[in-house]
């Protein structure tokens, strides 16, 4: 049976960078935001060339056990078989270890791109398959949800398989995002999780959770209460206490603010009028960024944009 065939032009794939949890919406809440991993894909006569720019260029691997490489192959096995050789060019924006996303936006781009230059591949890799493949590799559906989608999504696990529903953001939110020098591996914030907790913790977030849905599609005016959260935060802040310090102050201050995923970023959700003044409290150990959210999600675009 004869294999796939692919594209002899190359495609370009941009994914945005993420924020998981939100606060209350532990491993189901997630934000699009605007700052873009590019990748360009070409399929070539033999072999596996990667180059990289931006972060992670001195410490990634240039090899099959690239995060990106790995994802493209595991799609091509699902899309029928291997191209013969791969040029990769990465350009990446997305801090690495901060909570931003920067591992789903490798899947996604990874498994976008591999049905982009395949030819036929819509019919074998619809969307849905699309979320299913990147929650597989990812191992939770929070993070590559929202990068797929864009915009303000809710993911869950329904019988084995990832689902999702996207939400439109209100346009005036203004994320800032508080992104320090030192990583924290997911792995590591995880590992502080109890295995349970209190009845009382539970029920308080999820009420928040929903409430979190209405600030953040309609009444951003309810952000700072909609997004206090018991069930992860507070385990979490013995390896980033700098980051429990920043959101407990800046909350004090009536700023909506949470940490970013599994941190340590953390993220303001504010408004034009206020994100100026906001990112003036960060002080020099920090990065502050005001980001745009992104609506669109994992694309497509022409090589020349």
């Amino acid at each position: 049976m004869a294999g796939p065939a692919f594209r002899a032009a190359a495609v370009r794939v941009r994914v945005p960078a993420t924020s998981a949890n939100l606060g209350p919406g532990f491993d189901a809440l997630g934000l699009a935001l605007g700052l873009y991993d590019d990748v360009v894909v070409r399929v070539a006569d033999s072999g596996l060339h990667v180059d990289i720019a931006g972060e992670g260029s001195e410490t990634l691997p240039r090899d099959e056990r690239h995060l990106l490489v790995r994802s493209l192959r595991t799609a091509f096995d699902l899309l029928g078989g291997q191209p013969r050789g791969l040029e990769i060019v990465c350009a990446n924006r997305i801090p690495h270890g901060r909570g931003l996303g920067s591992s789903s936006a490798a899947i996604c781009a990874g498994i976008v791109a591999a049905r982009a230059v395949t030819i036929g591949a819509d019919a074998k890799l619809d969307d849905t398959a699309l979320l299913e493949l990147a929650t597989e590799i990812e191992g939770h559906p929070d993070n590559v949800a929202a990068c797929l989608l864009g915009g303000f999504t809710l993911s869950w696990m329904e019988g084995g398989a990832a689902r999702a529903i996207r939400m439109e953001p209100a346009e005036s939110i203004v994320p800032v995002v508080f992104v320090p020098g030192k990583p924290v591996l997911t792995e590591t914030a995880r590992g502080l999780l109890p295995r349970t907790v209190p009845h009382v913790d539970a029920a308080a977030n999820a009420g928040r959770a929903a409430l979190l849905v209405e600030a953040l599609t309609r009444r951003p005016e309810l952000l700072l209460p909609a997004t206090e959260d018991r069930l992860h935060q507070e385990y979490r802040a013995p390896a980033m206490p700098e980051s429990a310090a920043l959101v407990e102050r800046l909350r004090g201050d009536g700023i909506p603010a949470v940490i970013s995923g599994a941190g340590p970023t953390v993220m303001a959700l504010v408004d034009a009028g206020t994100a100026d003044k906001v990112e003036a409290l960060a002080g020099a150990d920090w990065a502050a960024n005001r980001l745009g959210l992104d609506v669109q999600g994992a694309s497509v675009l022409p090589l020349a944009t």
